[in-house]
């Protein structure tokens, strides 16, 4: 029906212009799937011959599909420097992280062995430990599914988040770091990839950076 519809809707007189004919690739994220060469050649097959711009990459397909390269691409996630692949390496696919979040240390303590962190007692100190309150949680965009062993950035060391994530709150690591209330804890960005974040989450760096629009400003004395 492409060039049928295509041709009604170019001599339309409420259509003042062509478009582009576009399709967007279901997965391209999968590098060995069949499925992105068939999808290519059929829209290729479907609007040949149809003079107006083509549209078919998508971040995933920009990197890894040359053939989708036609005079549109849709950059979509590798704007905001985080891989559109499983598993992807966003450092070696020429990707720069555009988004930081950080949030502040408002708290250091010592947590004796065998005391618990966070809800549901799931985490236990297995020694003596300083660790850290940063004002981020949930409620700020943060996952949070996020398990101990998140990396999170601090002083230019990397270290890890302990127990669960609450609404406005999460522990950290401070074991062999130099760090006082105040100092501000990077939990994506330059040094963190939101892709290892998203990873420990099980989930996608699509999700976290979408809910990153839900982030709030705290005030804390």
């Amino acid at each position: 029906q492409v060039r049928s519809l295509f041709d009604k809707l170019s001599k339309h007189s409420n259509v003042r212009s062509k478009s582009w004919l576009v399709t967007h690739m279901a997965c391209a994220d999968e590098k060995d799937n069949s499925h992105t060469q068939a999808q290519i050649d059929q829209f290729l097959q479907y609007t040949a011959g149809i003079e107006t711009p083509l549209s078919m990459a998508n971040s995933a397909s920009i990197l890894a599909w040359s053939q989708t390269h036609t005079q549109w691409v849709r950059p979509g996630i590798m704007l905001y420097g985080a891989s559109p692949f499983e598993n992807g390496n966003a450092k070696a696919e020429g990707l720069q992280a555009v988004m930081t979040l950080t949030a502040p240390l408002i708290a250091v303590h010592t947590i004796p062995k065998g005391e618990s962190i966070g809800y549901g007692a799931s985490w236990i100190c297995p020694e003596d430990m300083r660790t850290g309150v940063i004002a981020c949680g949930y409620a700020d965009g943060y996952p949070r599914h996020a398990p101990t062993g998140t990396p999170v950035w601090v002083n230019g060391k990397e270290t890890r988040t302990l127990g669960r994530v609450s609404m406005d709150m999460t522990v950290i690591d401070l074991t062999g770091i130099e760090a006082q209330p105040g100092d501000t804890v990077e939990l994506w960005g330059k040094h963190i990839a939101v892709d290892r974040v998203a990873r420990s989450a099980g989930t996608i760096s699509y999700e976290i950076l979408c809910n990153a629009g839900n982030l709030c400003v705290h005030d804390y004395v």
